[in-house]
């Protein structure tokens, strides 16, 4: 049986996210594993701390070891705030080991320690644990059918439907189960598992989350993004191919390919905004994709200005690239507050309504009397712009234009991110005029679709018969049906 640490106190909602208002979309999960190295565990933190963008609700680790079993912590918070204290890591003995860090999947809804993965499974021939980035689009259909089957779930989480799915499965080893059970899930997954002599990672049919393999010394790596390979001096080997899995021992890595082959649809976004800037995606530099962004704005939506100033930090690549292709000099006309992570114990009402001001502060001396082109990641809601317009106007400037480094997000994503309903989506609702109007901006400009795609390597653009990336959060065209979000009265964009 695993032994399980209780978690360290109840959650308190004192860990902020990115944004103060729900304006940013959000990555919700972020995996990691490793074989054949002492002190796994530690090795998995370390990870965990480098992808820490991708989940900053909680996280937690599950290791092997032969003499004690598996065992198991779940924490809410920061890596850095509980898988660092040496009590809690000598819990967690053994060579093998994988970790999760995540949001919770539903907005508003207060989380719960059960919901924290990995989560693990005790089955006939040996344990298995898992731990998954993406999103069951059939989940709930899959949940109703194991429970009228008598299965009994224990959290919230659409990762758990797997693990139903593998215990009912006929087949004879953990591996071939996950198989079996994947091939009913819908949607999105790149999966890091582990039984007590197996490393185990997949990625669904089309890829859409990222999946890379590393090395380091003797043993092997499994992590959602290639930064986390560098925190441990893990060599990165490859990517974890769409519709692959790997099954790795101490001895090596050894890859089936159990789902029919599809064309793959690596989610755009993951180039945008989710993954780290120091990370490399399809041979790419995120960093250098992102500057790309950048050049590709500025020759689309030129405009005489004084300074680009990036948000930070996403806007920082874009904003270097819009400056160096329009000559408009590039400043840091906002200064991010860096050590803004927990806030207070008790925030009152008036300090939450400081909103962006606790994250954010205007560089008043430089912003003075001049027209500024602002650079973002995206827009949501609108309302943490028209909050950061505010504070620019306020310092003197003379004028204010937005410059935004992803087309309009219109439509929800259902693979992964956590997203509004498309009626609290500003593009859904509003032409790129009434935004602009809404934000009380001089101009407001995003990058095209086609422009996206030049800038991620796509020298013409978006296929539109064929797209090379998932961008339905964009274009409205999902590659994988939503079963569930359709039977709750979701409608699909309708055929042109």
């Amino acid at each position: 049986m695993t032994k399980i640490m209780p978690p360290a106190h109840p959650f308190d909602d004192t860990y902020l996210r990115d944004d103060a208002d729900g304006d940013k979309l959000r990555e919700e999960c972020g995996v990691f594993g490793v074989i054949g190295v002492p002190e796994a565990a530690n090795f998995t933190a370390l990870g965990l701390h480098a992808l820490q963008h991708r989940g900053q609700e909680a996280g937690g680790i599950v290791s092997y070891d032969a003499a004690d079993g598996f065992n198991s912590a779940r924490r809410f918070g920061y890596v850095r705030d509980n898988f660092t204290k040496q009590s809690l890591m000598e819990t967690l003995p053994g060579e093998l080991a994988i970790g999760h860090v995540r949001y919770s999947t539903s907005g508003g809804k207060m989380p719960v320690i059960r919901d924290v993965q990995p989560f693990f499974g005790e089955f006939s021939m040996g344990g298995a644990a898992i731990a998954h980035n993406g999103n069951i689009t059939n989940a709930i259909a899959l949940r109703k059918e194991l429970i009228e089957r008598g299965s009994i779930f224990q959290s919230n989480s659409d990762t758990e439907c797997i693990i139903h799915l593998m215990a009912r499965s006929l087949q004879q080893t953990i591996p071939e189960r996950m198989e079996d059970a994947l091939r009913r899930v819908e949607g999105a997954f790149s999966i890091v598992a582990m039984t007590r002599t197996k490393l185990i990672g997949v990625r669904d049919p089309l890829g859409v989350r990222p999946l890379v393999l590393g090395q380091v010394g003797d043993g092997w790596v499994l992590s959602s993004e290639t930064c986390a390979l560098d925190i441990i001096g893990a060599k990165y080997i490859r990517e974890i191919e769409p519709g692959e899995l790997v099954l790795i021992t101490k001895n090596g890595v050894e890859s089936h390919s159990p789902f029919r082959k599809q064309k793959p649809r690596f989610c755009i976004f993951e180039h945008v905004y989710f993954s780290r800037p120091d990370s490399i995606i399809g041979d790419r530099s995120v960093y250098e994709t992102r500057r790309q962004i950048g050049v590709e704005l500025a020759k689309e939506s030129p405009i005489d200005a004084d300074l680009v100033c990036p948000v930070p930090d996403s806007g920082v690549p874009a904003a270097i690239g819009f400056s160096q292709e329009s000559g408009i000099p590039y400043a840091m006309g906002i200064i991010r507050n860096q050590y803004m992570g927990r806030t207070f114990i008790e925030p009152t009402e008036q300090i939450r309504n400081m909103g962006v001001r606790l994250k954010l502060n205007v560089n008043r001396a430089l912003i003075k009397g001049k027209r500024v082109i602002l650079v973002d990641d995206s827009v949501v809601r609108g309302t943490t712009s028209r909050k950061i317009r505010e504070m620019i106007l306020d310092a003197g400037a003379a004028e204010v234009h937005f410059r935004i480094a992803s087309p309009p997000t219109a439509w929800p994503c259902f693979y992964g991110v956590d997203t509004p309903q498309r009626d609290k989506l500003l593009a859904a609702t509003m032409s790129e005029e009434e935004m602009r109007q809404h934000l009380a901006v001089d101009s407001l400009k995003f990058i095209s679709l086609d422009g996206m795609y030049r800038a991620v390597g796509e020298a013409n653009g978006r296929n539109p018969a064929s797209p090379q990336y998932c961008d339905a959060c964009f274009s409205g065209e999902y590659p994988v049906k939503p079963t569930d979000q359709i039977e709750q009265g979701f409608e699909l964009k309708a055929a042109e």
